[in-house]
């Protein structure tokens, strides 16, 4: 693989919750807790607990707006997590296409023993 992959952030993306807020961010370009927690099924604490896991992994930046906080997706650091996950499923093609060459050895010399 080319790219290190990065626990901390897959962790914070393997989360269904948080690549819905992702998408929400991506598409108004920004968003508040409670901007967030009125598109989605979870309450306004819930959705800040969520937002403080993608802050610390860099997924989100949080700027003021009076009492609450403005959060924008990182474009960066999501192309990095896209740059990952293309490098985990192009090894894990690779890894794929092996074990199909070895079944089909497996299977010819079964076919040849008979």
């Amino acid at each position: 693989m080319t790219a290190t992959v990065d626990d901390d952030l897959w962790s914070a993306v393997g989360d269904p919750t948080r690549r819905r807020m992702l998408d929400l961010l991506l598409a108004a370009g920004d968003g508040t807790a409670t901007s967030l927690s009125e598109q989605l099924p979870v309450t306004r604490q819930a959705i800040a607990k969520h937002l403080g896991v993608l802050d610390r992994v860099g997924l989100v930046h949080a700027t003021p707006a009076g009492r609450e906080r403005r959060y924008r997706v990182d474009e960066a650091q999501l192309a990095r997590a896209v740059a990952q996950l293309s490098s985990v499923g192009a090894a894990w093609d690779a890894r794929l296409r092996r074990i199909k060459r070895i079944a089909e050895a497996i299977q010819r010399t079964k076919d040849q023993q008979k």
